[in-house]
């Protein structure tokens, strides 16, 4: 490797209990280039990360920075080396001050007296760098996630990081937030610094960054020293170890009957009453920015928020949103946007998170397990999705996020679900499991279950969808049949208006 390069990873080896993470691996990093880092999950992407930021310590190999062996028995022995790692879930406490959350560890000040005029004046200086305009006295949790995701990379400057990597950085943020951070990151690699880039939306890659490094089970496949003539279907065959040529695989299908009929329904952050139906077999997209009120739309629909007005019909018979337990029980389900936080059960097993609300189906006497059962069914599952684990006994917070998302899909086809709430449900996946994950909704669509799909991914709501609603600031602004959807269509109906007028003529019923 040459040794100009200010970051290099060399041989790499990392074993966890019955998993090799990494093999063997070596690659280097410019100083003042923008270097993605790519491969399925599971691949070791998050492992590499966790060795540069000290979480983890290699089994074997070195990690150099200019130059110089290094291995980071800490986190903080790595932020004093000048690294920092900006992950997906970033790590900022809401309850405290951006002042405080930037140099919080570090405070400015002598004999346990904190200097805090000093403090917020660096802290505005900080933020003032990256343009923006926050106050250093309002607290975290009163920000919006793209103005956190900026303290986040002002708290790495504060320590005066070299070497930053950004883990999924635009998953939360909006079109313009995203422009924002990419300014920020092509700011920091003008100024000569190392940026490491994860993400698995192709598009960004080469928008941002000037190479590419792909691992695969854990190994170094190849490293692009120049983007420039490489195609996105050079860098996913490399990924996947086969070529995807159509990562969606549209399948068209002949809809029935309503199954599920919204109707003037209210409630948190909806701005006007919704209404649309879902047909049995059909796949339903709903298209909007963050904050457009998708989520909270899905979760009136299932019951984990309580509606202020309307009402929900399901074959034909009036529900009452009351409880996720009773949706669940009527056959409405829904795959949260936030899995890790509302979709799994982190610290028990593959099995349990498979097997949890179905397990009532087991036993005669509701209140004892069935075993075997259970392993059966968890077993089935496992097989029939394509479940990547060591085995049914593994913690699920262990699994990529493409499995973690098939076992929340089996928990819920244990229950022969009428209408499946999909919320985001690629979200941090990588192309190959996205594909498998579409596969699926194909798969439940051709039954004759009904299929609403949120996403904030233009592609994947044009490519999986039947028809697509679009939000904008908490009420539907419109719906496009999938022959005539476009993004300029799209985005002019997402897009928000200074001056918004009551909707109360958008008819979002199937075009007969």
């Amino acid at each position: 490797m040459p040794d100009s390069s200010h970051l290099q990873f060399d041989s790499i080896t990392k074993t966890f209990p019955g998993v090799k993470a990494l093999s063997d691996v070596s690659f280097s990093v410019r100083s003042g280039s923008v270097h993605a880092l790519l491969g399925e999950n599971g691949a070791g992407k998050s492992t590499l990360l966790k060795i540069l930021s000290g979480v983890y310590r290699p089994d074997a190999g070195k990690l150099l920075l200019g130059g110089e062996p290094h291995v980071f028995r800490s986190t903080a022995e790595a932020i004093r080396r000048g690294v920092a790692v900006i992950y997906q879930e970033l790590h900022l406490v809401p309850e405290m001050t951006v002042a405080e959350n930037l140099y919080l560890g570090h405070f400015p000040g002598r004999f346990g007296w904190v200097n805090r005029r000093k403090m917020r004046a660096d802290a505005l200086r900080q933020l003032e760098m990256l343009g923006e305009n926050i106050s250093p006295r309002a607290r975290l949790s009163s920000l919006p996630i793209g103005q956190r995701q900026m303290v986040e990379i002002a708290k790495s400057l504060a320590r005066d990081a070299t070497v930053i990597a950004f883990d999924e950085p635009t998953s939360s943020l909006s079109a313009r937030e995203t422009d924002r951070l990419f300014a920020v990151i092509r700011q920091l690699r003008d100024q000569g610094r190392v940026v490491l880039y994860v993400s698995h939306r192709m598009e960004e890659i080469f928008q941002i960054c000037d190479a590419a490094t792909v691992l695969r089970d854990g190994r170094h496949v190849e490293t692009f020293t120049n983007l420039s003539g490489v195609t996105r279907d050079t860098l996913v065959q490399r990924m996947v170890g086969r070529s995807i040529t159509d990562i969606f695989g549209y399948r068209p299908r002949t809809s029935g009957e309503a199954v599920l009929e919204i109707l003037g329904l209210t409630g948190k952050a909806l701005s006007a009453p919704a209404s649309c139906v879902l047909h049995r077999g059909e796949i339903l997209g709903f298209f909007g920015l963050i904050g457009a009120g998708r989520s909270e739309l899905m979760r009136l629909i299932y019951g984990a928020d309580k509606p202020t007005g309307g009402s929900i019909m399901l074959d034909n018979r009036a529900q009452r949103p009351r409880k996720p337990s009773l949706s669940i029980r009527r056959g409405i389900v829904l795959c949260p946007e936030d899995r890790k936080k509302d979709g799994i059960i982190p610290v028990r097993s593959v099995a349990e998170n498979i097997n949890i609300s179905g397990r009532r189906r087991f036993s005669p006497l509701r209140f004892i397990i069935a075993p075997r059962r259970e392993k059966q069914n968890a077993q089935s599952f496992v097989q029939r999705l394509g479940i990547k684990t060591p085995s049914l006994n593994q913690p699920i917070k262990l699994l990529s996020g493409g499995n973690q998302q098939k076992v929340i899909l089996a928990r819920w086809l244990c229950e022969d679900p009428k209408v499946v709430l999909l919320d985001e449900p690629t979200r941090g996946i990588d192309v190959g499991a996205k594909s498998e994950i579409y596969n699926i909704i194909f798969s439940l669509a051709e039954k004759g279950v009904g299929v609403i799909v949120v996403s904030s991914e233009l592609p994947e709501v044009m490519g999986v969808c039947d028809r697509i609603i679009v939000m904008r600031q908490g009420r539907i602004s419109g719906v496009v049949e999938r022959a005539g959807a476009t993004q300029e269509k799209l985005l002019e109906l997402a897009l928000p208006i200074s001056d918004p007028q009551p909707l109360t003529s958008v008819d979002t019923r199937k075009a007969s």
